[in-house]
């Protein structure tokens, strides 16, 4: 293939026929027939002639790629440390070194105080990656006394993870290796057992499983099996470390079993039965149990129960239509509850003792985002807190609960320099065509010329909020004259259950009139003006830029689109993928609902490109994506090649050793991001 032409991919006639439909898919032969492996060398010709396509188009960009990677890694502390945290008889705490992709964990007896001398490695990830393109470590977990490590890693981007236990004593490894793990580590019986889940042939967790150490792993007992095969299984600890608690949900409905820590094989504990579209999750304080479930109000409500009466639920806190209860953490001698207040975030301690008494942890700014750390001791009180908002750095707090306090631990350190004076973050509400307020948050810089480039991101599914929080990299957007907005649209739970409920199933095209809305009602106010959008969405949000992109072309003048979702109907028509029965009650089921199938029909990206011109693009993808397979992207750029009547770049980055996550390590990364701000830049006539 000549560099100066496109690759374009060979046409195989192919159609499916359901409920006397029938959709054509000529690409379908980019799906190799031997998935998860990769083999077919037109496959593979095909993508790596799209990679070379990349190259070449991008090549003149080189220097700018350079320049905003260098730029993006001088606001990055090199060598830097988390704040550490007391857990048991140690502080423990993660460390960056200078140029280092990965991280090493640390700890310190706190017997020792401040004496470094008695500092521990416990896991070093930069020694784990060594010669490996892909390295991601997945559950950590310290035995209860102390003595033992487990940890999981994946080593190409497939989400199959491999688990290893070090004797921290000797620096040893057990002879135990379970291969094919995707769970949480979760040690129980006196920290001589651990309790995992298997990624089954379809990459679902439908298990959970029980292995004594020294054992042969195929010994191992399977304490609970899902037989749903929409339904996920996971594991992890009560607060107290008292109970395993083994939890089975979708996306709308849960079930939770609790066993005892000391004796894992004994009969779990049902705490209710699954009942359709209700999901709730528990933990434990003595002989009550505390559940969060969404019953009575689509918000949640917090609830007790006796243990020996689990799905006896009586209220504490009510649901409300002003308040989302997110969820709880227990402690002691209190309790925290989490949750949002006109879509922002809430932290308010409450007392066992006192249901009335409520003490809310009061934030400096109108728009951030908040949230509870890592507080892994019972007994305590000083909780670890995160705090940052689109002008304030990330901040680690201790909030002392007895004297009402917070207390500054950390700043985010930004060695290029930043001074947040100089930008102002702005929370609008625009109305969408059915006159629904969508809340967007704004930053830019102050002295940012009015109609300038605007860089609007999106997600809209799952009921995941996209919180108004700090960026490194987006500065180096807005220091180029960029506002950044942020659209919390419907389909996020930003705004409460509802807001999730808005835009999923047969609603599901209300989060792409909402980005549009937004995208248009910030033109008409001045912010920008149509054809000087970018735009970017991931996964899900690569949906909505798909099709987005089919509806209004004409406003957007980039659009970055990640690993994006955009063959709805083959990939819910797809019962042996990894993700699809789960994915069922968020999307609708087109093989057995008619109805279903014409809705995904009518916005599936992919089944909507229809000839015409289209605004600039970049695509990627990864070859080991278990969650948006590799063939969605590439079959969707194939498609808008053929149909496509303009000139504008269409670039597809197909990463061959990764996932859905892109390369890993933070400098890899961070090159992928420069990479694409130097293509908006570049489609946006922004000059250097």
């Amino acid at each position: 293939m000549a560099l100066n032409t496109p690759p374009i991919a060979a046409k195989k006639p192919h159609s499916v026929t359901h409920h006397g439909i029938t959709v054509t898919d000529d690409y379908a032969w980019l799906r190799d027939p031997g998935y998860p492996e990769v083999t077919d060398p037109a496959v593979l010709a095909h993508l790596e002639a799209e990679n070379a396509w990349f190259e070449a188009r991008m090549a003149p960009h080189k220097e700018r790629v350079e320049h905003l990677f260098t730029e993006m890694r001088a606001r990055i502390k090199e060598a830097d440390k988390s704040v550490p945290q007391k857990d048991g008889d140690y502080l423990y705490w993660i460390e960056f070194e200078e140029g280092a992709e990965y991280k090493k964990w640390w700890r310190r007896p706190v017997a020792a105080g401040d004496d470094a001398s008695a500092d521990e490695l416990i896991l070093d990830e930069v020694a784990l990656a060594a010669g490996k393109d892909y390295f991601r470590l997945g559950a950590l977990s310290v035995s209860k006394d102390g003595r033992l490590l487990a940890y999981a890693i994946d080593d190409n981007g497939s989400e199959r993870f491999t688990a290893r236990i070090k004797d921290l004593a000797t620096g040893e490894l057990l002879p135990d290796e379970i291969p094919g793990t995707l769970s949480a580590l979760v040690w129980v019986s006196g920290d001589k057992a651990l309790v995992y889940s298997l990624a089954n042939e379809n990459w679902r967790t439908d298990n959970a499983r029980l292995h004594w150490l020294g054992q042969p792993v195929s010994g191992d007992v399977e304490l609970y099996h899902e037989d749903d095969e929409g339904f996920r299984v996971g594991s992890g600890l009560s607060a107290d470390e008292q109970w395993l608690v083994i939890g089975s949900s979708d996306h709308e409905t849960s079930e939770v079993r609790l066993v005892p820590v000391g004796d894992p094989l004994a009969a779990p504990l049902l705490v209710k039965p699954r009942e359709a579209g209700v999901e709730y999750d528990v933990d434990v304080r003595g002989d009550t149990l505390f559940v969060h479930a969404n019953d009575t109000h689509e918000n949640f409500r917090l609830a007790t129960a006796p243990l020996a009466r689990p799905g006896d639920w009586t209220t504490l806190i009510e649901g409300s239509d002003a308040f989302y209860l997110t969820g709880f953490e227990l402690f002691k001698d209190f309790y925290v509850v989490e949750g949002r207040r006109a879509g922002l975030d809430q932290i308010e301690i409450r007392h066992y003792d006192d249901p009335a008494r409520i003490e809310p942890i009061v934030f400096p700014e109108a728009s951030y985002d908040a949230g509870l750390g890592d507080n892994p001791e019972w007994d305590t009180q000083v909780l670890r807190l995160g705090y940052e908002s689109m002008v304030s750095p990330a901040t680690v707090y201790d909030y002392h609960v007895g004297e009402r306090r917070l207390e500054v631990l950390k700043v985010q350190e930004i060695p290029s320099g930043y001074d947040a004076s100089l930008y102002v973050t702005e929370r609008l509400e625009v109305p969408a065509r059915d006159g629904t307020p969508i809340p967007v948050s704004v930053v830019m810089r102050k002295d940012r010329a009015p109609g300038g480039p605007l860089h609007l991101y999106g997600y809209g599914a799952y009921g995941i909020a996209i919180p108004p929080g700090f960026s490194t990299t987006r500065l180096s957007l807005v220091d180029r004259g960029f506002a950044y907005a942020i659209a919390h649209i419907r389909g996020g739970d930003d705004m409460g259950r509802a807001w999730y409920k808005a835009g999923k199933l047969e609603r599901r095209p209300n989060t792409f009139t909402d980005f549009v809305d937004v995208a248009e009602a910030l033109a008409q106010r001045g912010y920008t003006v149509p054809g000087r959008i970018s735009i970017s969405g991931g996964s899900a949000g690569g949906e909505l830029m798909g099709a987005v992109l089919n509806s209004d072309p004409h406003l957007w003048g980039a659009v970055v689109a990640h690993v994006p979702f955009v063959d709805v109907l083959n990939t819910m028509l797809d019962e042996t993928l990894p993700l699809t029965p789960g994915e069922w009650p968020e999307w609708g089921n087109p093989i057995e609902d008619k109805a279903a199938f014409a809705l995904i029909h009518s916005y599936s990206p992919y089944d909507q490109v229809k000839p015409g011109a289209f605004p600039p693009l970049l695509v990627t993808a990864g070859l080991n994506d278990p969650r948006v397979t590799y063939w969605e992207p590439a079959k969707w750029v194939a498609r808008l090649r053929e149909l496509k009547t303009d000139d504008n770049e269409l670039l597809l980055k197909t990463n061959m050793g990764a996932g859905h996550g892109g390369k890993s390590g933070r400098f890899e990364s961070l090159r992928e991001t420069a990479e694409e701000f130097a293509f908006i830049l570049w489609q946006l006539g922004v000059p250097e």
